[in-house]
């Protein structure tokens, strides 16, 4: 399998540090996570039910018309490739690396390139695949500018999707409103901005006849009872959304002023992390998980990606570290 972050049990092995003295800032989950109340007994003893209020809740929070409930997103990157036959595609890059992973595994004819290339050379593509922030560069796109390179690969039978993992901090600029076109695929996710990535929970945005393939292929089942109970109610509170978007971007904006005054040059971030190229990256990642705190490592460019820290210790604790790693 590939590489992510949050491999924080492997860390503390190899630093030999204990799990309870590390700072995490190696996933995009948000450290301002929803409130998850006291769960009544009957959400372990049933099955789920589809029909229990969770997909409306969704509808109106992604303000979409077609929905599916997926286990994660990754669920529906997995299973996407298996629902056409062999194809031209092209991913975005550097981008979420599980894309280009699914669709080669299932046979496809796959490059990856710079989203300003895919887009311009479209017409070799039946799927173009974007992640819209980017992770890890936060690369955004106008809406405008996606429904156009959605209609220059639906005219073909072709298929955009659209990885909408970080979108939820700036909702407008969402294609979920869009989603009844033919070809238009836009996947939401709900583990990163409500600070549940243990729930594995996301939605599909679809036309109904693909939804239905996807559903026949993923099975019955694919939340468990307690997810959705958790997840209907963090979608319908309004009033806990607005504050958590406005704490998001602003932490971001700090860490991306901490960074930058320890001599990490700004290269891109969106709401929920910052990335830094640095030929340094390697060794920095190193350096910072010898005192604790765990980032995610990127090759191609040599790169860091920072998470969130959560409060003001959080942030004087990794202010310390990179000041110690760093030569000044």
């Amino acid at each position: 399998m590939l590489e992510h972050g949050g491999r924080l049990r492997r860390a503390a092995h190899r630093y030999d540090i204990a799990l309870e003295r590390w700072l995490d800032l190696s996933t995009g989950v948000s450290p301002f996570a929803w409130p998850v109340p006291a769960l009544p007994a009957d959400v372990w003893q049933r099955l789920p039910e589809d029909d229990d209020g969770l997909i409306e809740a969704a509808r109106a929070y992604c303000g979409a018309t077609n929905l599916l409930a997926v286990a994660g997103t990754q669920a529906a990157i997995q299973a996407l490739p298996r629902l056409r036959g062999a194809a031209r595609v092209g991913i975005i890059a550097p981008g979420y690396a599980e894309h280009a992973h699914a669709w080669r595994r299932e046979g496809h004819a796959v490059e990856t390139r710079h989203a300003d290339a895919l887009i311009a050379d479209a017409d070799r593509y039946d799927v173009i695949v974007l992640i819209h922030p980017n992770n890890p560069t936060g690369e955004c796109f106008e809406i405008a500018a996606l429904l156009q390179l959605h209609e220059r690969l639906a005219s073909r039978g072709g298929w955009l999707v659209v990885d909408e993992a970080f979108i939820d901090a700036t909702p407008a600029r969402s294609l979920c409103a869009h989603g009844g076109r033919d070809g238009l695929i836009v996947l939401r996710s709900v583990g990163k901005f409500f600070g549940l990535a243990g729930a594995r929970a996301g939605f599909v945005c679809a036309l109904p006849a693909l939804l239905e393939n996807l559903r026949e292929l993923l099975g019955p089942w694919t939340l468990s009872g307690p997810t959705r109970y958790v997840l209907q109610r963090a979608l319908r509170d309004r009033t806990w959304q607005e504050v958590a978007r406005a704490r998001l971007i602003d932490a971001s904006m700090r860490l991306a002023g901490m960074l930058t005054r320890q001599g990490l040059a700004p290269s891109a971030g969106c709401a929920f992390f910052q990335w830094r190229i640095d030929e340094r990256a390697k060794a920095l990642h190193r350096a910072l998980a010898e005192r604790g705190v765990l980032t995610r490592l990127f090759e191609a460019p040599a790169s860091l990606r920072f998470g969130l820290p959560g409060d003001d210790g959080a942030f004087a604790r990794l202010e310390r570290a990179l000041r110690d790693a760093l030569p000044q």
